[in-house]
């Protein structure tokens, strides 16, 4: 049975969990088909700007989803050229902005998990 995020909670309650429990399963996701924790950070850092410190930081704080974004460093502005469907919904499409910046990080896991080269995920060329 394939999950996707949070099935079946509201918006505001699936924006407010946590960024560890989110990176967390990311990471377990990214594990499973041969890639690592450092993966996962450096599409997180390309995608937000947070340096590893910066992002340990958020992790241990257990920042919402909605903060983490929000306080972006720099969102990377590449971003905007993650196309695709995840969970059933075409990432590009996705009008609140909170959801579609969590729906380019699960395409960026996707796409890692899927064994695409980093170069490519992180839209280089």
């Amino acid at each position: 049975m394939r999950t996707c995020g949070t099935p079946g909670l509201p918006d505001g309650v699936r924006q407010g969990l946590s960024a560890l429990r989110s990176q967390g399963g990311k990471v377990l996701k990214a594990e499973k088909k041969g890639r690592t924790r450092e993966d996962v950070h450096t599409i997180i850092r390309w995608l937000t700007g947070y340096s590893e410190e910066g992002l340990a930081v958020v992790i241990a704080d257990g920042t919402d989803m909605e903060s983490f974004f929000a306080r972006a460093p720099r969102l990377n502005p590449d971003r905007t050229l993650i196309t695709g469907v995840i969970c059933g919904i075409r990432v590009e499409e996705v009008e609140e902005e909170t959801m579609r910046e969590i729906r380019y990080l699960d395409k960026l896991i996707d796409e890692l998990a899927r064994g695409k080269a980093m170069d490519n995920i992180l839209r280089k060329g």
